[in-house]
């Protein structure tokens, strides 16, 4: 009994840890677009120095 409780709480922990991965890769995706295309829809230039989309 004790074997197949360990086993079905590897499985839960492996599915929550790739469930988790999966989800991270998605929000991972989506910042990298959001940034490119900071890079591609920049503000007016102020001066001779480029725009920046983000104050840092």
């Amino acid at each position: 009994m004790v074997p197949l409780l360990l086993v079905l709480l590897l499985a839960l922990i492996l599915f929550g840890a790739g469930f988790a991965l999966k989800a991270l890769w998605w929000i991972a995706i989506i910042v990298l677009v959001v940034w490119l295309l900071g890079f591609v829809i920049r503000p007016a230039a102020s001066g001779s120095r480029k725009g920046r989309w983000y104050r840092w």
